[in-house]
């Protein structure tokens, strides 16, 4: 077990914390994008929201609880790791407005499917998230140099 584990979790944390905040920024920056990709029929959409997925970083749920199980106080490398950046599949928001040059015979134009309400209480998770793994990466830096200043 290295000194540095849990500067390392903290660590890991900040930087996926960091990922999920760029990734709500950017959902908030194209709210109104109704041009964003290409479809495999040659057309416009508009763009659609994306959520990061996180995970345990090298360890699955399932070894922590059998080697908690064993009574074994080694649980490897701590921290968590963004595995992908995924497409939310809810369906486009349709808003009519005839005069948009992306309307439909309708006078219905796709919206993207993000909602600003929820990408705000994701930013502020996330922000939340970040300050708590700060604290405890001062946390365990203070920790080390009071054991640094044992041997003085």
């Amino acid at each position: 077990m290295s000194i540095f584990n849990s500067m390392n979790a903290s660590a890991s944390g900040l930087t996926a914390q960091r990922l999920r905040m760029d990734t709500a920024s950017s959902n908030m920056a194209n709210a109104d994008s109704t041009r964003a990709t290409v479809n495999e029929n040659g057309e416009w959409e508009p763009y659609r929201r994306k959520m990061v997925e996180f995970q345990p970083k090298d360890q699955s749920f399932g070894s922590f609880l059998e080697k908690a199980q064993a009574g074994s106080s080694s649980t490897g490398k701590n921290g968590v790791k963004a595995t992908e950046i995924l497409d939310d599949e809810e369906p486009f928001k349709q808003v009519y407005n005839p005069s948009h040059p992306d309307a439909n015979e309708d006078g219905y134009v796709q919206m993207p499917n993000v909602d600003p309400l929820k990408e705000t209480v994701d930013m502020m998770s996330a922000t939340r998230s970040y300050e708590a793994n700060v604290t405890s990466m001062n946390a365990s830096k203070g920790m080390l140099m009071k054991a640094l200043e044992i041997g003085k």
